[in-house]
């Protein structure tokens, strides 16, 4: 995330659990609840789960049944997060959007040292597109509007998003439904660098 705007934000990525033929979106919150741990803004899934065990295999019937997905912005989320941030953009319909893949074929591409996103202009709405062929799910890594007003970014090995932008946006985004948390560009990331819940020991 580039230290260049006035406020950031942590959008944490939720939970599922089952319910019926309905998926529902837990939050963190709720999961350090049952568990007994801190909710805070910069707590990690494994730390408030306190197991490793519960990043991408087992689960916590009670409350969630799939982990928040690693470096993927679920299509529900962004969407709320785009219409958000439209409202802070010159250009809502005139956005970039990068993601990891190899094959260039010539089109426009964001050199980076993980990978070469490929890029692709679009409104906004754009943001709650599938990235990847089916039946894989991939979210745009990054994205940002033209006027360059805010700048989102979804590491591939993380399950939260980071923005940045105006502080009126970040205010927009902490009052919304969504689990946010203020957020810093010199935060640290993570699954191991909770600094309130004690790391779960890796066997």
């Amino acid at each position: 995330m580039p230290p260049v705007f006035e406020a950031y934000a942590r959008v944490l990525h939720p939970a599922v659990r089952y319910a019926g033929d309905d998926d529902v979106d837990v939050r963190w919150d709720e999961v350090a609840a049952y568990n007994g741990t801190t909710a805070h803004r910069l707590m990690q899934w494994p730390a408030i789960t306190g197991s490793w065990e519960y990043v991408a295999e087992e689960d916590q019937p009670d409350v969630w049944n799939d982990s928040p997905a690693e470096g993927h912005l679920p299509a529900s989320v962004a969407a709320a997060l785009a219409d958000l941030l439209a409202g802070w953009t010159t250009t809502p319909q005139e956005c970039w959007f990068g993601w990891c893949d190899d094959a260039h074929d010539g089109r426009p591409h964001l050199r980076l040292p993980a990978c070469d996103l490929l890029l692709r202009r679009g409104p906004v709405t754009l943001a709650a597109a599938n990235f990847a062929p089916e039946p894989q799910e991939q979210s745009a890594a990054v994205w940002w509007p033209a006027d360059r007003a805010w700048f989102v970014a979804t590491d591939p090995t993380l399950m939260s998003t980071y923005v940045g932008g105006p502080a009126g946006a970040v205010d927009d985004l902490l009052g919304s439904l969504l689990e946010v948390h203020p957020a810093s560009p010199d935060d640290p990331v993570g699954h191991d660098t909770d600094p309130v819940n004690p790391a779960p020991t890796r066997f």
